[in-house]
């Protein structure tokens, strides 16, 4: 399934929920197309029919994430503000988040709990985000050291405490953000023991590039993280935090996805979804490309018959289609349905205008 609105999509998210009668599944999607508004599309039948429309932003959109259980989008710009969305009869209502930030938003990530949020921004800090019931707003705790550029992706561990972040700083960093204020004092974990707020439990400085996408296993031990180098890394806390580098032959990678405890997909500006395997101790493989090749005329035609046409013709037929369901860069995966642990399906966007669902095969 795949939809191609004119512009380009940024940061979706798609949410499943299973209504109150009977079996059948809703899904929706929520997607900006570069733009400042953040557009809705349920599907319908074979159809994702646009059913409602977001415009509080004055900036261009840089990052949705919707909270599947508590049902509510948070949304961040280069206006530097943050909306959360609730659904109150039938119309999505904004709720201020005071992030205190000076530059602009980056990306936005819910905790597994929902109870808080992470921002980046190109400030050099993360905004870790919870709700202040008192002045019903968002307020923001801050995470500055020693970030020394703009925060590019995010991960939450599944403890909804750590906090995983890559930068163009050329780091990947694992924090603390433990907010004592609204959850119980955490306990240890195998990246540490003492999680006072920000504190630094993993610091990789040599990560070759920009790094563009972060995504922690389905049980926190593990963190893969994807590179401007081409370059595909996971560090393992059961090891001593041993960071295991692959160097790949593919173009720079954008998206990092855990999709059980072994396997890892990847895509980027190859544009097709790249599946790699993951066993401890350091052992970090490429398996396959998961996208199936178009079979186009030119690709089947015979050495005569094309060179039978190009007399005819004089030239040579320009064919810039590429033999991938994407046609430009992918910049985000999701799981779909299933769980980190096994994820059934995950969804693609891409600078194409696409979307398009894929079954993981375990």
């Amino acid at each position: 399934i795949s939809t191609s609105p004119s512009l380009p999509l940024y940061n979706p998210y798609i949410f499943s929920s299973r209504l109150q009668h009977g079996y059948k599944v809703a899904w929706k999607i929520a997607v900006s197309p570069n733009n400042n508004v953040v557009n809705i599309y349920e599907k319908k039948g074979k159809d994702w029919v646009k059913i409602d429309e977001l415009t509080e932003h004055s900036g261009r959109i840089t990052g949705i994430d919707w909270a599947p259980e508590s049902n509510r989008i948070v949304t961040c710009a280069s206006d530097r503000n943050a909306y959360v969305w609730t659904l109150k009869d039938s119309v999505w209502k904004p709720t201020l988040v005071l992030l205190r930030i000076n530059r602009a938003a980056t990306c936005v990530k819910w905790s597994p709990l929902e109870n808080k949020f992470a921002l980046g921004s190109g400030a050099r800090l993360i905004s870790v985000c919870y709700f202040d019931k008192e002045n019903d707003w968002w307020l923001s705790k801050h995470i500055k050291k020693p970030i020394c550029s703009t925060v590019l992706s995010l991960s939450w561990h599944p403890n909804n405490i750590l906090l995983a972040a890559g930068s163009a700083d050329l780091h990947c960093r694992i924090f603390s953000a433990y907010i004592k204020d609204i959850e119980d004092k955490p306990g240890p974990t195998a990246w540490g023991a003492k999680m006072p707020f920000g504190e630094v439990l993993l610091e990789h400085k040599d990560c070759g590039g920009w790094v563009h996408s972060v995504s922690f296993s389905p049980a926190g031990d593990q963190l893969a993280w994807v590179a401007h180098n081409s370059s595909i890394s996971v560090a393992d806390a059961t090891e001593g935090k041993q960071v295991t580098q692959l160097s790949t032959s593919h173009l720079p990678l954008l998206s990092v996805l855990f999709v059980s405890a072994s396997e890892i997909v990847a895509a980027g500006h190859d544009c097709c979804p790249y599946q790699f395997t993951f066993k401890s101790p350091g052992s970090l493989e490429f398996v396959k490309k998961l996208d199936i090749p178009k079979q186009t005329s030119k690709g089947s035609m015979s050495a005569m018959q094309h060179f039978r046409n190009l007399d005819k013709k004089a030239t040579e037929e320009d064919d810039k289609e590429l033999n991938t369901l994407h046609q430009n860069s992918i910049t985000q995966l999701c799981v779909m349905s299933g769980d980190k642990s096994k994820v059934d399906k995950y969804s693609s966007v891409g600078l194409d205008g696409a979307m398009v669902i894929w079954t993981f095969k375990h």
